[in-house]
């Protein structure tokens, strides 16, 4: 049987998900329903899509029996009110990162979770491509010695509204850095012992930049970059006691790796370089490598298949791992939303 969704939000990347869902076998995935903020933008969704209800209203989604689980892709304030509503409404859940806003309300959720036997994962899509399994293999497998270094960034020049505005969830480092931040704790696992953050702020208070830097226990190192107003590498750097990878941009949604091996002090050379294509597709997306939110959704349905409730790609400690990092970078930087109030 198909994997029945509901998706809450008809915006752009809703459309770049349910998109990638074509590329899939017909017979796994389904979208019964959308919801949004007006019956007008849900039925334009709908109709484009081709999915057989549409709703301005997010319980009338969740009281439709026939689905399942929900893709939220609302913006990021919105996650927790849209995922606890679902979760207590009795429906698994795929959420847009950040999960929530703070560490306060991850917790809140993931143990809704828990409590109702639902599964809950936060979608951090790059850990679900090709790329990223090749990274975990040689991670496990110390390919390239004991890791020391990571260096990972991320900059674009954003000129979109909910970058900029407090109310909207604005800044960097929730928005942007939320894919820095994984990666290191992907490759390093445990938290840092230590972590130093700096950035600039707008006028409304929200971070354009950041730059942190995360020291662990083992004498490794993370550097993670973040800007909103130039473009930087958008590649990550890993370094270890015996060669180095490469993530090549656009880490988030990568589709080449390379492996090199130190041959001497200052020399190496390439011993591995691997590329993953994406699927072919007539599709138009909205982000680089969208399609590539297929792998995801194929995720989730794996899980849903073997009856457990989060993904061990994308585990619940993995979101509140993400969740404190992120508080505490803001905290240095000094930038509070209202939900840090609660």
């Amino acid at each position: 049987m198909a994997t029945r969704w509901g998706i809450i939000s008809a915006g752009k990347i809703a459309n770049d998900f349910v998109t990638s869902l074509k590329v899939l076998p017909k017979d796994e995935h389904t979208v019964i329903g959308v919801a949004a903020r007006s019956k007008e933008r849900a039925g334009e969704f709908a109709t484009k899509h081709g999915i057989p209800f549409s709703y301005d209203s997010y319980d009338d989604l969740l009281d439709n029996k026939d689905i399942e689980v929900v893709y939220i892709g609302v913006i990021h304030p919105h996650h927790f009110g849209a995922a606890m509503k679902s979760l207590e409404k009795g429906k698994h859940v795929l959420c847009e990162k950040p999960l929530c806003m703070n560490q306060k309300e991850t917790k809140l959720l993931i143990e809704c979770a828990k409590k109702k036997n639902l599964f809950l994962m936060e979608a951090v899509w790059s850990r679900c491509f090709p790329v990223y399994e090749h990274l975990r293999k040689l991670l496990l497998n110390k390919s390239i010695g004991d890791v020391l270094h990571l260096d990972a960034q991320f900059g674009a020049k954003i000129d979109v509204e909910r970058m900029w505005k407090k109310e909207l969830g604005g800044g960097t480092i929730l928005d942007i850095g939320i894919y820095t931040l994984q990666i290191a704790t992907l490759v390093f696992g445990s938290s840092p012992s230590k972590v130093v953050a700096a950035g600039h702020l707008n006028k409304e208070g929200v971070d354009e930049s950041m730059t942190c830097v995360l020291t662990y226990p083992s004498g490794a190192s993370a550097v993670l970059s973040t800007h909103s107003r130039v473009f930087l590498s958008n590649a990550v750097h890993i370094d270890g006691t015996l060669g180095s990878v490469t993530i090549h941009a656009p880490f988030w949604s990568p589709t080449k790796i390379t492996v090199k091996k130190q041959t001497g002090v200052l020399t190496s050379e390439v011993v591995e370089e691997q590329v993953y294509a994406l699927p072919q597709t007539t599709d138009t997306f909205n982000f680089t490598n969208g399609v590539g939110m297929h792998y995801e959704a194929a995720e989730v349905r794996r899980c849903l298949k073997e009856g457990v409730k989060e993904s061990p790609l994308m585990t619940h400690e993995d979101s509140i791992s993400l969740a404190v990092l992120e508080d505490e970078i803001r905290r240095q930087l000094g930038v509070h939303y209202p939900q840090d109030g609660l």
